[in-house]
C-alpha cells in the first residue's frame, strides 16, 4: 500500500491514528499527530479498522523528537510508546485519551481534563519486570524487554531510561551473574522499596532457587538486597535476606512520588472527614488509608493481597485503621455504613457487585482512581444512575508511555 496517510491523533495504546482511503481508521505505532506517512505493504485490515507499519515519514510533525533511549529505535522496545514526541505533546495526547473515553464510553459532556505533569520525565520507575527467553539450544538466555511488534521475542536490556538509577545499578551488578539465577527462569523483577532495600524476584519453573545466597553475597551492597523465588502460578517467598519488611509482590504504583501527589489531591476532594466512616477499596499497602486517617476518618481498607494487608497493619497511622484481607465484592456486606468511599481498582475496573452496592446504596462522596480510561469510563456510565461527576483530573505517572492515571470525584445524586 503506497497511499499517504495523515495522522490526526494518538490512541489509548500510544499508536498514531489516521484514515485509509476507504474510511477505516488505521493505527500506526511511532507516529505523531500532524504527520503525513506512507505505510508498508501488508496492512492488516479488519472490519472497521486497520493496523499498519510505518514505512516512511513524508512530512514530520513539529512535535517529533529523537528518542534518547537507544533501545526505543534499535530494538523497537515496547516498554515506552511516546519517546518520539515532545513531553508537551505526550501530555496533550493523554488529556485527549481520557477526555475521549469519558465522552464516548461514559457519555459525559466534559472536555479534556487538566493533567498534572510528572515531577521527573525520566528515571522515575521503582519497579522493572524483565522477560526471559532461551537463545537456541544453549544455556544462554536473553533477559530484557519485548519489541512492540514482536511480543514473543526478547532483546537484551542494557539500560532502561525510565527506570530509577538505583534499579539500573542493580541490573548492571546482576548481568554478569545471571548464572546464579534459577536455571529455568521465566521472569525477573527488580524493585526498590521505601525502606531503602532492593528486591530481586526470580520466577521460574522446576526446582527452587538454590544459588540465591551466593548471588546476594556476590553483589556489591548485597546486604540491602533481598532475593525472592516465585514458582510459576505460585506465591513468592524470601530465599536470601531478611524475610520481613516490604512485600515486593504487592501492588504499588511504579512512580511513588507522582502517586503521592495524585493520592493527596484525591483525598483533599473529600473535604472534612473528622469522624466519618470511609471505605478504602482495593487499598493495597495502605497509603490511601493512612492519608484518610490523617484527616480524621474512621477508615476500613480492603485488599485481596494478604501480604500487602499484613505490611499495612504494621504501619504507623494517626488513628487506628481496620485492614481487611479479602475481595472487595465479598466483604462489602460486613462493612459499616460509609459516608464516603475511595476505589482504586485494577485495570479491569470495578467488580459488578461493587458497582451494584455503590449504586443501590449511594454515598455522599465517591472517589474513583483509575489506571485505565476505558474501564473507568465504563464504570462511570454504570454509576451515573446515582452519581454525578463533579471533578476530573489526570496525572502523568508514566512519562514516555501512553499510560495515564485519572482521579474522578463524584457526589451521590
Amino acid at each position: 500500500m503506497s497511499d499517504v496517510v495523515a495522522i490526526t491523533a494518538i490512541a489509548a495504546g500510544g499508536e498514531g491514528v489516521g484514515r485509509l482511503a476507504d474510511g477505516r481508521a488505521v493505527f500506526v505505532a511511532r507516529t505523531a499527530p500532524g504527520e503525513r506517512i506512507r505505510l508498508r505493504e501488508g496492512v492488516k485490515l479488519h472490519k472497521s479498522f486497520a493496523r499498519g507499519e510505518l514505512a516512511e515519514i513524508v512530512a514530520a510533525a513539529a512535535d517529533r523528537v529523537t528518542p534518547p533511549c537507544p533501545h526505543y529505535a534499535q530494538d523497537r522496545c515496547g516498554g515506552c510508546q511516546l519517546q518520539h514526541v515532545t513531553y508537551e505533546a505526550q501530555l496533550a495526547a493523554k488529556r485527549a485519551i481520557v477526555g475521549d473515553a469519558l465522552r464516548r464510553i461514559a457519555r459525559l459532556d466534559v472536555g479534556d481534563p487538566e493533567i498534572v505533569e510528572a515531577v521527573e520525565e525520566w528515571r522515575y520507575r521503582a519497579k522493572l519486570s524483565l522477560a526471559v527467553k532461551s537463545i537456541g539450544r544453549s544455556d544462554l538466555r536473553a533477559v530484557g524487554l519485548h519489541p512492540y511488534d514482536r511480543p514473543a521475542s526478547v532483546f537484551q536490556l542494557i539500560d532502561c531510561h525510565v527506570a530509577d538509577f538505583r534499579l539500573m545499578a542493580l541490573w548492571r551488578e546482576l548481568r554478569p551473574r545471571l548464572d546464579l539465577l534459577p536455571p529455568r527462569l521465566t521472569r525477573l523483577t527488580l524493585r526498590l522499596d521505601r525502606e531503602g532495600r532492593r528486591h530481586v524476584v526470580a520466577e521460574s519453573t522446576g526446582e527452587p532457587w538454590h544459588n540465591s545466597e551466593a548471588l546476594r553475597a556476590a553483589l556489591p551492597g548485597g546486604e540491602t538486597v533481598i532475593c525472592w523465588w516465585q514458582p510459576v502460578d505460585g506465591a513468592a517467598r524470601v530465599v536470601a535476606g531478611p524475610a520481613t519488611g516490604f512485600p515486593p509482590t504487592a501492588f504499588e504504583q511504579d512512580n511513588p512520588e507522582m502517586s503521592t501527589i495524585a493520592r493527596g489531591w484525591a483525598v483533599e476532594q473529600l473535604g472534612d472527614l473528622r469522624g466519618a466512616v470511609v471505605w478504602d477499596l482495593y487499598g493495597g499497602i495502605g497509603d490511601t488509608a493512612v492519608a484518610l486517617a490523617e484527616r480524621g476518618a474512621q477508615v476500613v481498607s480492603v485488599d485481596a493481597d494478604e501480604k500487602a494487608i499484613d505490611w499495612a497493619r504494621r504501619r504507623q497511622a494517626p488513628r487506628p485503621v481496620r485492614f481487611i484481607a479479602g475481595k472487595a465484592e465479598d466483604v462489602l456486606p460486613t462493612l459499616p455504613e460509609p459516608s464516603a468511599v475511595v476505589v482504586n481498582p485494577p485495570r479491569a475496573g470495578l467488580h459488578w457487585n461493587v458497582t451494584l452496592r455503590l449504586t443501590g446504596q449511594p454515598v455522599s462522596r465517591l472517589i474513583y482512581v483509575s489506571c485505565d480510561p476505558a474501564t473507568l469510563a465504563r464504570d462511570l456510565h454504570r454509576l451515573s444512575a446515582t452519581y454525578r461527576v463533579t471533578a476530573v483530573r489526570a496525572f502523568d505517572l508514566f512519562p514516555q508511555t501512553a499510560q495515564v492515571e485519572t482521579v474522578v470525584v463524584m457526589e451521590g445524586a
